[in-house]
């Protein structure tokens, strides 16, 4: 069974956002994402200061199986990304609530996503 974080919001597509406390959020992959994507090889990162509109292709994360896009889940400002991939991307794997996050951003509106029992909910669904 997945681990799914209830301090989290997440949105159809497996990201999970977390509120920084501070007008910025991280956002990262779910452990149910990791789980079927296996071993993570190399992420492709946004740069500081990117903009995206939401649903747009944000990032690359590619394991030993497959390439996968990384889906912005709002209007957001990339602010920062984890580097630590670059040399790690593994962190994915052993940390996806952790170490392994993509980006910090800023949004006007985080609005639509789930909660972390409706992103369970949707889990068992599959």
């Amino acid at each position: 069974m997945s681990e799914v974080r209830q301090d989290r919001q997440y949105t159809q597509t497996h990201e999970w956002i977390i509120d920084n406390g501070d007008n910025t959020y991280t956002l990262g992959v779910s452990d149910h994402a990791q789980e079927l994507l296996g071993d993570m090889v190399f992420v492709e990162l946004p740069s500081d200061g990117d903009e995206a509109q939401a649903g747009d292709e944000l990032c690359v994360v590619e394991s030993v199986k497959a390439a996968s896009d990384v889906y912005a889940p709002v209007d957001l400002q990339v602010l920062e990304i984890n580097e630590s991939l670059e040399d790690e991307p593994e962190l994915i794997n052993s940390s996806c609530y952790d170490d392994g996050w993509l980006i910090k951003f800023k949004a006007d509106n985080i609005e639509g996503l789930m909660d972390a029992s409706s992103y369970q909910e949707t889990l068992e669904s599959e």
